[in-house]
């Protein structure tokens, strides 16, 4: 990339035809004969089916959740063993530099944000337990459906519903390594209560989870990060609820309440590898000062919805989340102060409040045309701010943001086979920052004073789709995305004098303009979808590591395109293969002249993947899933065109296996059956002698369910 337009199509249409020709055919989620089952997405605001979408969406069911999550229940490892196109997981609490599409996906639960852009802390993937979740809706690329922050795309995990009739379900699981069955040995319970009496209905569910240590394939101690976070050696607890009510008319209100909890014990200590050497970094026992590594987020929803409410169908929710991500202290440079000595002892913790409203209004067939409109307004607010919490310091002042959007979205099905939408969304925005002075190592403690700069953009989109015949589908679409940068970075970093918040310049907010074009082949026992895009942003936000292990914010022009490819192939009625492929390149301008000159690091962007998969049902109590996962070799350049990193790419293999028995079910995960010895992406492009992780080694998770 970022190479012309010409070159980039030519790329293009070298893909589709590949894809037809191929000897091999692939395909997307299909069932059996030329029935097929009409998928519905909720992601975008409406019940919309998946034929009219012209967007690459990835749905992630129960089943397939099921079985990610008895291999390795980490949501980005599940994320990227399903959507190549996402980054590979730290295996860690934290998830820096995991995108989507070379950029930041918004993560949502029922449609109720949980990243925190102003101040990114990248805990967005630990706010809720998998087993509560239902399915996952993954809608690739910039948007602006749901406001601010999906200039990668959508990831709305969708929380399970109550059943119709009362019933109660368990499960129990372990999970060990066979160097240290003692250390290595985690565990976990879940129960649930769910059902409906009269037009009531309830799911109550609470999980705990304890997790061990974990082993590279040589029998070492992985390394703990301290400072950013480690899911080993933790406790998590979540609790959930869910209830709601029906009556005349089609209305219906429901309450989601959800409490979750990671915390670190501090019983182990990060060891420095040494990364110029080859030598990774591990752990010894030892306890860790200060207070624990933890993310506490509490959600609570209220959801009123209507048919026929004025010939249209309303929706109506109000939300409030609470989030505080607690990090490892240290005698880091940047906490230095004379007032409380030169090494001072320390730790931050990102704190943030949202409230807000989303008003839905769905109509069909505007004056009995063949012409539908979702349309309404978003309020939110978010309160955030970044705190030393052992001496009593801000290092992030307290940022209010506040955003009202209008939006509409209009869909025309007037001609045969095809469906055209057309949307747009008005943003006003303010960001309010009193005045307040910046930490003493930057250059002294700068007073920055304080301000409320409003920004205001029009996002527009326009898409079709287009089914060829019953077996073909074509669907493009453009669209713009809005976030804003990582505010609390950019204030917290002020070291010259004289700013003010009111026209510093890094607070722009970020547009990003994303194209895509897409095919898409249906038959009897194969699908196929193959889609390329652009991701374009005039001022981006490209995150860089310092000496000191603290990221910054560069914002400069960014260019990021790529294909994917995707689909299943129905053998027999048995036996399934999977194959999903992403290629993602992406570059920044280093010298501010306009043109894309750098290659974007591994902070920003992924390796190329492929994820490939065989299921087979071997009899009705017995199934399995054997899935590779293929990371390719990646070399990053400068503007000279020297390579100044390079990944060498790994291959890990996992294995699942169920086994049902009666009501319940015993199921099997081994992550990285092969044992594969490998350091993790994010080590080889961004590590550092205490950042030099190694990859777990082989591993084995054994689960009991009961539903009754």
């Amino acid at each position: 990339m970022p190479t012309s337009t010409p070159l980039r199509l030519k790329t293009l249409y070298c893909c589709i035809l590949g894809a037809l020709f191929s000897p091999l055919s692939i395909a997307q989620e299909s069932t059996a004969g030329n029935d097929f089952e009409e998928i519905i997405v909720t992601a975008n605001r409406s019940a919309k089916p998946l034929s009219q979408i012209p967007n690459t969406v990835t749905l992630i069911g129960q089943e397939d959740l099921r079985q990610q999550i008895s291999v390795n229940n980490d949501m980005s490892t599940i994320l990227g063993n399903m959507i190549p196109s996402f980054s590979p997981s730290r295996q860690k609490m934290t998830g820096y530099g995991e995108s989507l599409r070379g950029r930041d996906p918004l993560y949502m639960v029922d449609g109720v944000p949980q990243s925190n852009p102003l101040r990114d802390g990248s805990r967005d993937g630990h706010t809720i337990d998998p087993l509560m979740l239902e399915r996952v809706e993954v809608i690739h690329g910039a948007n602006a459906i749901h406001g601010m922050g999906a200039s990668g795309g959508i990831i709305n995990l969708i929380t399970r519903r109550p059943t119709e009739s009362w019933q109660q379900s368990i499960r129990v699981e372990s999970l060990a390594q066979e160097e240290d069955l003692r250390d290595s040995l985690g565990y976990g319970a879940n129960y649930s209560l769910s059902g409906r009496t009269g037009n009531f209905d309830l799911l109550t569910s609470v999980a705990y989870r304890s997790s061990g240590v974990n082993y590279d394939a040589n029998g070492t101690l992985v390394g703990f990060d301290n400072a950013q976070g480690d899911t080993m050696d933790s406790d998590t607890t979540n609790l959930f609820l869910k209830m709601g009510y029906d009556w005349g008319s089609g209305q219906r209100i429901e309450l989601s309440v959800n409490d979750y909890t990671l915390r670190g014990n501090n019983d182990w200590v990060s060891v420095n590898g040494d990364y110029a050497n080859g030598s990774p970094t591990t752990a010894a026992k030892g306890k860790v000062l200060g207070e624990a590594v933890s993310n506490e987020m509490t959600m609570v929803s209220f959801v009123y919805s209507k048919e026929e409410f004025l010939g249209h169908d309303l929706r109506i929710q109000v939300f409030d989340q609470s989030f505080a991500g607690t990090f490892g202290g240290g005698t880091f440079a940047t906490f230095s102060d004379p007032e409380f000595g030169n090494a001072v002892f320390d730790q931050s913790q990102n704190n943030s409040n949202k409230q807000g409203v989303k008003l839905t209004l769905i109509k069909d067939s505007i004056a009995q045309l063949p012409v539908s409109i979702v349309y309404g307004a978003d309020f939110l607010k978010d309160e955030t701010y970044q705190a030393l919490v052992l001496t009593g310091r801000h290092w992030v002042p307290e940022t209010n943001y506040e955003n009202l959007a209008l939006f509409a979205q209009l869909d025309y099905t007037g001609i045969d086979n095809l469906t055209l939408s057309s949307g747009v969304r008005v943003e006003e925005s303010s960001l309010k920052v009193d005045d307040f002075t910046t930490l003493y190592s930057y250059n002294g403690g700068q007073f920055v004073q304080g301000g409320e700069p409003e920004f205001s953009d029009t996002l527009f989109n326009v898409g079709g789709t287009y089914a060829i015949n019953d077996q073909w589908r074509l669907f493009a679409n453009v669209s713009e995305g809005f976030s804003m940068p990582d505010v609390g970075r950019v204030l917290r970093g002020i070291n010259q004098p004289g700013q003010n918040v009111e026209s510093f310049l890094n607070l722009e907010p970020i547009i990003t303009e994303n194209q895509e074009l897409g095919l898409e082949y249906r038959a009897q026992s194969f699908n196929a979808q193959l889609s390329y895009y652009t991701s374009d942003s005039n001022f981006g936000q490209r995150l860089q590591v310092g000496a000191d292990g603290i990221y910054s914010v560069q914002r400069e022009r960014t260019e990021v395109d790529g294909f994917e490819l995707r689909g299943q192939w129905l053998l027999n009625d048995r036996d399934t293969l999977d194959l999903r492929y992403a290629v993602t390149q992406g570059e920044y301008d280093s010298d501010a002249d306009g043109d894309v000159d750098t290659d974007l690091g591994g902070a920003n962007m992924s390796p190329d993947r492929a994820n490939l998969s065989w299921e087979r049902v071997w009899s009705p109590v017995f199934n399995t899933r054997l899935q590779f996962s293929v990371l390719q070799d990646r070399s990053f350049k400068n503007k000279a065109g020297v390579t100044t990193v390079h990944f060498d790419g790994y291959a890990t293999v996992d294995l699942y296996g169920e086994f049902a028995l009666g009501a319940g079910a015993l199921r099997l995960g081994i992550q990285n059956l092969g044992n594969e010895d490998y350091y993790t992406y994010y080590s080889q492009t961004l590590g550092s002698d205490d950042r030099n992780f190694k990859g777990i080694g082989r591993s084995a998770s054994l689960s009991y369910s009961l539903q009754f």
